[in-house]
């Protein structure tokens, strides 16, 4: 793998473009030398994380000791063997007598809980109800929870539960249920359904040249390294919830819904997050039966899914059917873009995933439509699995545009270029910035693209065929209400809190350089605390929104205690800068400056605050300050803009001519995302997602038994994803900019943009070496290997 360099781009048309924006340059130009955002600064949670001392949820225990509430309880999830039906009968006394056994809960002992319902604009705080009655949705729903001294105690107990059901015919396979599809009652985040602009169908007819062709993929499990788990301490009338999820106040919320308790009887603790990828945006099973429980016994209680749990019990990315059609002139400009889709949903909680709507700001095109419709499968709900939406239907309209270039024999990077658009294709509204052009040409040339065989399963070497391929990639950049705190104590060290989560991304990084920059302090003179529901509510991590939400209100509050702090110094005629103008105030090396004469934040501090100690407060708190991130609805310009991140993606495949073997020999993707918090953490973002994206084309594929609906290869032994081995060479680049559009900071998210085009690259690179379209993902040798041309001789 090649070492990683963070560098501006030399390229002089592509280093104009990322200054062409309204106060960028200006930002560039006065970014101060001594700034530590942006830098490739080591993760300040990484020494712990390393030693053992971050401790995650199922390794806590100094909660239940400190709260004296008595030794944790183990439970373990009783899952269903059917994929449909009704428990007839459950039979725990065998189970209730075996040693350490403390409890066993079924629908017939659960407490009432509040219903599942869709009014809330986002599905993460809904309630989550477990143990409601009889009826089987999917193979592995919670049938009961054995609660035992420990952990063997409780799975043995499991065992020996007796449950039979009444079986009911159930449906599982996508591809036998399409005429049954129907519209969604309602999409995520409040996304029209369809779309329309000129008219599709005439326009697909009169093009010259037509590409209609249908796309499928395969459901996939986020599988993050830390199980799913959860630890619930009860004091009182209160519980205490040790649990690994991205938003803690969605969680606080569920929790409390389900149980019909007092939300502020519920006190979330998620500081060390071992990944989510959307599959801990919101809570699932562990938690709110280890919640049940322990409030139940008075003891903590503390359930972990078994990686085998995991796939049903946590939501998976719908399996998906598109149909994407494309129509053009001879010379590549596009006249017409459809985009339909199907998805599969459980019958009872419906979920839309928006995978057409990825195709609305790519290209332009005066004829467009796009649609989402739903089948009802009798499978586990549909979750959002990184970059939702466009992870998936990038692989299907990127494939059709590398069908469509190779129909008119034109490159594909050109293709994309010429279906740029000066404006947003649907809404009409103008770019916050768009530098996916920059993106390929920068790509396109480092990559070596013009070496690129323009005739499939052309270039051999031995009994491999070689093949390049390109893909584009965009991700929105949401933004959500968010609010941070940010203290200064009398030692002169910082302090920022916040429900913020960190899943492993650099968020305690990336606050604390930005909060460093903003109080003119060294990294090391400030800390950070997330994931706990007493601190100021973010929107959490996830949707690529965590860091630029979280950072930017670390920006306003370090500006508003700023404020604070110029007003208490000036105004006070023990401080040498009293009287003087503010508004020429400079902060560095941990004190404010004005005209040459300067003080410490700590001593402002001491007069203003006497006896708040540290940053972590004492008998007063220091001197604080709020800052708060708008959601994008009170944001003018999340309306007035498409504000967007961009990427191109490169790979090199060698496929093996007598087995269909592939090998990914080298990936290249270029990004373009506004201003970097973090070069290291951005980086490794990106090519964490540009592998997944990998997965997503050659591996990745939960197997449904279609008679019964259970996932066949539901471990990490079989369900395939990229290892070591599978990743030879790879490589991100980020273009140097800025969008003052998004937010002052001019930073936007990374976390899900890697993933997108990634597959389609690949694929499109398989086409090339082999002059095989597969149109099933991932590409598998039995797709590849009958069409494959004879070695030669």
């Amino acid at each position: 793998m090649r070492p990683f360099t963070y560098e501006r781009v030399t390229d002089a048309r592509a280093a104009a473009a990322a200054v062409s924006r309204p106060g960028a340059e200006a930002a560039l130009r006065d970014r101060p030398e001594t700034a530590v955002t942006g830098r490739p600064l080591n993760r300040v949670d990484g020494p712990l994380k390393v030693t053992g001392r971050a401790t995650y949820v199922y390794e806590e225990w100094e909660a239940q000791q400190r709260l004296e509430a008595g030794p944790t309880l183990y439970g373990y999830i009783v899952g269903a063997t059917i994929g449909k039906g009704r428990i007839t009968r459950i039979d725990t006394a065998r189970a209730e007598r075996l040693p350490g056994v403390r409890m066993v809960m079924t629908h017939h002992n659960a407490p009432p809980q509040g219903a599942w319902n869709d009014s809330t604009f986002l599905e993460f705080p809904r309630a989550f109800p477990a143990l409601t009655g009889p009826d089987i949705h999917f193979h592995g729903e919670p049938v009961a929870l054995v609660v035992a001294t420990t952990l063997e105690q409780a799975r043995a107990a499991a065992g020996a539960v007796d449950v039979s059901y009444a079986v009911e015919r159930g449906h599982y396979e996508l591809a036998a249920r399409l005429d049954q599809a129907h519209p969604p009652h309602k999409m995520k985040i409040g996304l029209a359904a369809d779309t329309a602009v000129g008219d599709i169908e005439s326009g697909f007819a009169a093009a010259e040249v037509r590409i209609d062709q249908y796309y499928t993929t395969s459901c996939q499990s986020a599988q993050p390294l830390e199980p799913h788990a959860c630890l619930v301490v009860p004091r009182g009338e209160d519980l205490i919830v040790h649990t690994s999820v991205q938003i803690v106040e969605s969680a606080r919320t569920s929790i409390a819904t389900t149980l019909l308790m007092d939300e502020e009887r519920i006190h979330i603790a998620s500081p060390y997050v071992g990944g989510g990828f959307g599959s801990k945006l919101r809570v699932h099973y562990e938690t709110i039966l280890a919640a049940i429980a322990a409030r139940a016994l008075g003891r903590p209680v503390k359930i972990a899914l078994t990686r085998q749990q995991t796939f049903p019990l946590v939501g998976v990315r719908p399996a998906s059917h598109q149909h994407v059609r494309l129509g053009s002139g001879r010379d590549g400009g596009l006249v017409a873009i459809g985009h339909d889709i199907t998805i599969h949903t459980n019958p009872d909680v419906e979920y839309a995933e928006q995978i057409a709507a990825t195709t609305r700001s790519l290209y332009a095109a005066p004829n467009r439509a796009t649609s989402h419709r739903l089948t009802s499968l009798d499978l586990p709900r549909g979750e959002d699995v990184r970059a939702p939406g466009h992870a998936p239907g990038l692989l299907a309209v990127e494939s059709a545009m590398d069908e469509l270039a190779h129909e008119l024999s034109m490159d594909p990077v050109e293709l994309r270029i010429c279906n740029e658009p000066e404006l947003d294709p649907e809404r009409g509204v103008p770019f916050s910035e768009r530098h996916l052009v920059d993106c390929l040409r920068e790509g396109e040339r480092r990559f070596g693209w013009k070496h690129r065989a323009a005739k499939p399963a052309s270039l051999r070497e031995g009994q491999w065929l070689v093949g390049y391929g390109v893909a584009s990639a965009i991700r929105p950049h949401p933004q959500a209400a968010t609010r941070v705190r940010v203290r200064v104590a009398a030692d002169g060290s910082a302090l920022v809190l916040s429900d913020m989560t960190d899943l492993g991304t650099g968020t305690y990084t990336a606050l604390t350089q930005v909060a460093a920059d903003g109080l003119g302090l060294p990294p090391e003179r400030v800390r950070v605390e997330l994931g706990r529901s007493e601190f100021p509510v973010s929107a959490g991590s996830g949707g690529s929104w965590g860091a630029g939400n979280s950072s930017t209100a670390v920006h306003h509050a370090c500006a508003a205690l700023r404020e604070k702090l110029l007003t208490a110094a000036c105004g006070d005629e023990r401080s040498p800068m009293y009287g003087r103008d503010p508004s020429a105030a400079v902060f560095a090396d941990g004190r404010a400056r004005i005209d040459g004469v300067s003080e410490g934040l700590g001593e402002i501090v001491a007069r203003v605050r006497p006896g708040s100690g540290g940053a972590d407060g004492g008998a007063e708190p220091g001197l604080e300050a709020e800052g708060v991130t708008p959601s994008a609805k009170e944001d003018p310009h999340y309306a007035a803009y498409s504000i967007n991140t961009y990427g191109a993606q490169f790979a090199e495949v060698a496929v093996d001519v007598d087995t269909a073997e592939i090998r990914l020999r080298r990936m290249l993707g270029v990004f373009s995302v506004g201003r970097v918090l973090n070069a290291k953490t951005a980086h490794s973002q990106l090519m964490g997602g540009m592998i997944w994206g990998l997965g997503m084309a050659l591996e990745e594929a939960v197997v449904v038994d279609v008679r019964s609906g259970a996932f066949v290869n539901r471990d990490l032994a079989q369900y395939m994803v990229p290892v070591h081995a599978d990743v030879p060479e790879i490589d991100a680049v980020i273009l140097e900019g800025s969008d003052d559009k998004a937010n002052p900071l001019g930073a936007k998210g990374v976390g899900e943009l890697g993933i997108c085009g990634a597959g389609a690259a690949v694929a499109n690179a398989v086409f090339n070496a082999t002059g095989v379209r597969v149109r099933h993902f991932p590409i598998t040798l039995e797709q590849l290997l009958p069409s494959l041309p004879p070695q030669d001789g």
